[in-house]
């Protein structure tokens, strides 16, 4: 009795393995033939078609759009922004590794980036640490797997993914998709996230109840009595200011592409510090001289280390 429940098991079992692969096949099979990078292009226009009214009525004084969302083990921060700059432009800028480090040392906790390949691909080390010089031994060290999911002459996806981080974080992505808008305009999505654990939501209660207690994101929360806009504040505001300062560092690169390229390093620098300013209250840190003399010095030491 004992060995016919066994083989009636064992065959419930076979067939039950049978089914899952038939079930990931029939996933693969539907997935090749929607053709994804085509459905991502459709999905990302019809997103730009849909915040129509955001896009042109809003606090950014630009067509920008900022959305964050907040789990019991994650953050995701995400920009949509229509760009002045053709789509082939864009494309070209963001499908070379080291072009992702031009841009990301504009980021004021950026303190080095450097990009390599090797056989299994792309990776960019990258130094993240305060809002002031500091020796590179001192702050953190993040290795970026960088790929280009997609590439099409209308779209691209590509992004940046490291598995750990510091203080119970992990899981880190940056992500940039864009899609050509007629008229020579780009259309652009950037997502920032990254898990954490129960040691990491510790380490970020301390960092809102001190360093961070006055600070604030984008997201609109209300109106108060005074009239001022009332913005979202704790965990949310983390990851939607970082989020914009990614795209403040992307939009800055891209805008000093026509400038000679001997001058455009200093360009993308006055870009950036000038397009954070817009925003003091979530944004503001360190006066320009201070911010400009630490990213010198930060590039230089970037460029002398390769």
């Amino acid at each position: 009795m004992f060995k016919m429940v066994q083989r009636n098991l064992l065959r419930w079992m076979r067939s039950l393995r049978v089914l899952c692969v038939c079930l990931m096949c029939v996933c693969v099979a539907h997935t090749a033939a929607a053709g994804p990078e085509t459905n991502s292009a459709a999905s990302l226009r019809a997103k730009y078609m849909a915040l129509g009214q955001q896009l042109s009525n809003n606090q950014f004084k630009r067509p920008l759009y900022v959305d964050s969302v907040e789990s019991p083990s994650n953050l995701r921060g995400d920009i949509y922004a229509l760009v002045d700059y053709p789509f082939a432009a864009v494309n070209h800028a963001f499908n070379d590794p080291s072009h992702w480090c031009d841009m990301l040392i504009l980021h004021i906790n950026t303190k080095f980036c450097q990009a390599s390949t090797n056989p299994a691909g792309s990776l960019l080390v990258v130094r993240i640490g305060k809002k002031n010089y500091q020796p590179l031994m001192q702050a953190q060290r993040f290795e970026f797997a960088y790929r280009v999911a997609t590439t099409t002459p209308e779209y691209f996806d590509v992004g940046l993914s490291a598995e750990t981080g510091p203080l119970g974080t992990s899981d880190y992505r940056i992500r940039l998709e864009a899609v050509a808008i007629p008229g020579d305009k780009t259309f652009l999505h950037i997502t920032y996230s990254y898990d954490y654990n129960f040691a990491g939501r510790l380490a970020m209660q301390a960092y809102l109840a001190t360093l961070a207690r006055d600070k604030v994101g984008f997201t609109i929360a209300g109106q108060p009595s005074s009239g001022q806009a009332d913005y979202i504040g704790g965990v949310r505001g983390v990851v939607e200011r970082n989020t914009m300062r990614y795209y403040l560092a992307i939009d800055a690169y891209l805008g000093a592409l026509s400038t000679p390229p001997a001058q455009q390093f200093e360009k993308r620098l006055q870009n950036w510090f000038s397009a954070t300013e817009l925003y003091p209250r979530q944004l503001h840190e360190v006066d320009s001289a201070a911010y400009l003399d630490m990213k010198r010095r930060e590039y230089l030491r970037q460029q002398t280390s390769r």
